[in-house]
């Protein structure tokens, strides 16, 4: 895999890594990363994407990993970003897919960048935060709440409760924990440095989950699939079936009994869907 710095606007960097050593020619697919976590794309799915002729392109959002923090970014901020690294590769179109907050990314991306995406595959997305007819924090773990809850006050209260001694508590099942015993302990690889830069990537990102997004998932017009899970407390299931109903393309698969980490056992097959409408 490649890794390199791409200048960004303002001075900033951002740092990318491209497949295309191992998988060029083939269609290129953007992984938005979740919270908080570095932009390495999601190897459990390399061989499956290797197999349905997908290269990996991602990039650290700003403030993680080598990407220079970005005070006040929001969701179009970011496709603009991933314009800016799409260029820099010599991409012209490709597909989109996001985990977690990164779902809400990728959906950005598709209204931002409008036929630059061809698909979008979106697991456990965030909706924007006082989106109408969505209580938006209802069935969410208490360290969510009080994360989101500060954010939702603005960076300097989300950067007081960082430095405090909050501890976010995801309250993991034993689902969850037998899940990280497999493939899909890389989802702990990428989150253990992914503040290795500061904690301005984690800060950033949830305060652009409460700013409006600057840009309307009800414009995007290609193939959407958003997956969640029945069981999801960390990003509850209400936020997947509020964007269903206001992006006209999607369709939705809700997983019943999966939690917001188990919903990547969906992804492999997800990606055949994927490959399917490019």
């Amino acid at each position: 895999m490649i890794e390199l710095d791409v200048p960004a606007g303002g001075g900033r960097t951002l740092h990318v890594y491209d497949t295309a050593s191992e998988q060029s020619g083939r269609l290129p697919v953007m992984w938005h990363h979740g919270t908080p976590n570095v932009g390495t794309p999601p190897e459990p799915l390399f061989t499956a994407a290797a197999e349905l002729g997908l290269r990996w392109v991602s990039f650290d959002r700003p403030g993680y990993g080598g990407s220079g923090v970005a005070p006040g970014r929001t969701i179009a901020s970011v496709a603009g970003d991933a314009a800016t690294v799409a260029d820099a590769l010599g991409i012209d179109q490709f597909a989109v897919v996001g985990y977690s907050g990164g779902g809400s990314y990728a959906l950005g991306c598709a209204a931002v960048l409008g036929g630059r995406v061809q698909a979008v595959l979106s697991l456990a997305a965030i909706a924007p935060y006082g989106a109408a007819g969505l209580d938006w924090f209802a069935g969410m773990v208490p360290s969510g709440v009080a994360a989101l809850g500060t954010a939702a006050e603005g960076r300097e209260a989300r950067a007081a409760l960082q430095a405090s001694d909050f501890v976010y508590d995801c309250e993991f099942t034993a689902a969850d924990l037998a899940l990280f015993e497999g493939p899909w302990g890389w989802l702990g690889k990428v989150g253990e440095p992914a503040l290795a830069a500061g904690p301005y990537g984690q800060i950033d990102d949830d305060v652009s989950y409460t700013l409006p997004w600057g840009c309307d998932p009800g414009t995007v017009d290609v193939p959407v699939l958003l997956l969640h899970g029945t069981e999801d407390r960390i990003i509850p299931a209400g936020h997947g079936s509020w964007l269903a109903a206001h992006c006209p393309t999607a369709e939705l698969r809700l997983c019943e009994g999966d939690s917001h980490f188990t919903i990547v056992t969906h992804a492999e097959q997800s990606l055949e869907w994927l490959r399917r409408q490019v």
